[in-house]
């Protein structure tokens, strides 16, 4: 049953954390030893953080899973991304635009958290998107 409530967790976590953008949730889903590979090694603060720079460049965030595995202490997700840029977002000033791209995501949960998060993107495409070019 590990690899189904890792995978339980792991749906919890993308949808109150990136899809709604709850801060209070890091606490609750992520380990006190929390690692996010993606923003420099980021730590839970660095997490929310993060979230706080997305919510100020993007809306109407959604996130579809089109895959996912489970297997041990690890789950893979494999989804689609998109959103609305309404501010400054990765250096670019709001455009208006919307963006759908896919996303790889691998998570590392011990004792029912979230303690280590992996996350690859296409930034070609996104920025393409976003800029209209």
């Amino acid at each position: 049953m590990q690899g189904d409530e890792n995978k339980a967790l792991v749906r919890r976590f993308i949808a109150e954390i990136f899809e709604h953008g709850r801060p209070e949730s890091v606490d609750e889903l992520c380990a006190d030893d929390f690692i996010g590979h993606t923003w420099g090694n980021a730590d839970k603060e660095g997490l929310k953080a993060a979230m706080e720079r997305v919510a100020q460049g993007l809306a109407d965030a959604k996130f579809v899973i089109e895959d996912e595995i489970g297997e041990g202490e690890r789950v893979a997700i494999r989804l689609t991304a998109s959103a609305r840029h309404v501010g400054e977002f990765m250096g670019m000033p709001a455009s208006g635009r919307s963006y759908e791209i896919g996303e790889i995501h691998i998570f590392r949960v011990r004792d029912g958290k979230v303690s280590e998060h992996w996350h690859q993107f296409d930034t070609a495409s996104l920025m393409k998107q976003l800029s209209g070019k």
